[in-house]
Order: C-alpha cells, then sequence, then structure tokens
C-alpha cells in the first residue's frame, strides 16, 4: 500500500497519547515514498517528532524491582543452533568483551519488565566506556528494519528505564551519562539509509543524542566505526 504525507501524519496523532510502543508500529518500517509529496516516508515521520519532540518525555518509566543485572548471562547460548541471530551476535559481543569505540559490554538482553504484563522489551547490548553507559540497539546483518525504528526502539529503552537503579545494579557511577545509540552491520540496510539525503531522521538523531555505530565483523572478531 501506498500512503499520502497527510495520511502518515494523520496516523502519528492517532498514536501520540502514548509514544512508549511508537517504534512498533507498522508505519516506522514504511520504506518508499509518500505518493504526493514524494518523501520518504521516515522523513515525514521524523519531521513530525521534531515538531512534537515533548511527547517522547511521556514515554512512562518503569522501575525493576529485581535486579537490572541478570546472573548467568555470560555469553555462551544455551541452544547455539538457534535461528535467534541477533541475540548469538549479542552473546558473541558479550565474550569479546571490549568492542572499539563503545567499550565493555556488560550485559545483553537486559529486561526491562518489573510485571510480565509490563509492555517493554529487552535492551540488546549494554557497554561502558569508562565514561557513558550505552544502551545499543542491535540489528542484524540483514535486518530490513529503518534506522528511524532502530533509533525510535533504542530511544524508548533510554526512557523505559530506570536510569538511577541501571547504574547501581552495575556498580557504576551515579552520574554515569546514559545514551541510546543504534548499532547496525556496516553496510547494511540502515547504513544505506544513512548514506541518503536525509536531513530530518538526521536531525532528529542529533536532537536525542542518538549517535549510530556501525558493526564489522572480521574473523572472529568484532570491529565498530562511526561511519
Amino acid at each position: 500500500m501506498t500512503y499520502t504525507s497527510a495520511e502518515i501524519r494523520l496516523r502519528l496523532e492517532t498514536l501520540s497519547s502514548d509514544l512508549s510502543n511508537l517504534y512498533k508500529d507498522p508505519c516506522i518500517n514504511y520504506r518508499g515514498q509518500t505518493t504526493d509529496t514524494g518523501e520518504p516516508y521516515t522523513e515525514v515521520i521524523a519531521a513530525w517528532l521534531l515538531a512534537h519532540l515533548s511527547l517522547l518525555d511521556t514515554i512512562r518509566p518503569i522501575t525493576r524491582q529485581s535486579s537490572y543485572c541478570v546472573a548467568g548471562h555470560d555469553g555462551i547460548p544455551e541452544h547455539p543452533d538457534s535461528n535467534r541471530e541477533e541475540e548469538l551476535i549479542a552473546m558473541a559481543m558479550k565474550r569479546q568483551g571490549v568492542l572499539p569505540l563503545v567499550g565493555q559490554v556488560l550485559d545483553y538482553q537486559t529486561p526491562l519488565k518489573n510485571r510480565r504484563k509490563d509492555k517493554a522489551g529487552k535492551i540488546d547490548l549494554l557497554a561502558f566506556d569508562g565514561t557513558t553507559l550505552r544502551i545499543l540497539e542491535l540489528k542484524e546483518p540483514d535486518s530490513k528494519e529503518t534506522m528511524l525504528r532502530c533509533v525510535l526502539e533504542g530511544y524508548t529503552y533510554l526512557k523505559t528505564v530506570d536510569q538511577e537503579k541501571l547504574l547501581t545494579d552495575f556498580g557504576l557511577p551515579a552520574d554515569t551519562p546514559v545514551e541510546a545509540c543504534p548499532f547496525v552491520f556496516y553496510g547494511g540496510f540502515q547504513w544505506n539509509e544513512m548514506q541518503q539525503d536525509r536531513p530530518n531522521l538526521k536531525t532528529l538523531m542529533a536532537a536525542l543524542h542518538s549517535k549510530p555505530y556501525y558493526v564489522k565483523s572480521e574473523g572472529h572478531k568484532y570491529i565498530i566505526t562511526e561511519e
């Protein structure tokens, strides 16, 4: 199906009362261009979000009573032949230990829920470089999810997590900055989007301090780049 820019904005207005699940909405992954203005769908959405940034502050935080630091996350998969490639990559990164630019991998699949009925995902990776704790939103190499989806998912987790408790649970200083960053593969779909003329998306990412990092696999190690 195809849509006009007005139809996309109307969809966003209907979702605006609760943006905690915006990243899951199908419109965030629309590829192609609007039928009236010829803009990429994600550019229309990014422009709308830039005009309504304060709505992202209404994403409801969840304070997890149990520790965010889950015992047993040692990076060793119980099912090495699992088709959950993203999770297996995260575990391999945990085993590697330190990743260039983002630092020590502290955890993967960090839970955000306090109760089973809470609507919240899991943080793909947490990495600490000695100064900043990063919530890394990982996408597997052949993922076709948009960069916008990646940005909004990571930022939603940043707003959902109890940052003070997260830092305490991982033994980090209370004044440690916490950022949410896309963590996608070099040459992949999201990387290619960033090579295109996407001014609204890039402005939104800057406003959210959502700096992308790009993953390369070299031998049995992962290398991280900024471009």
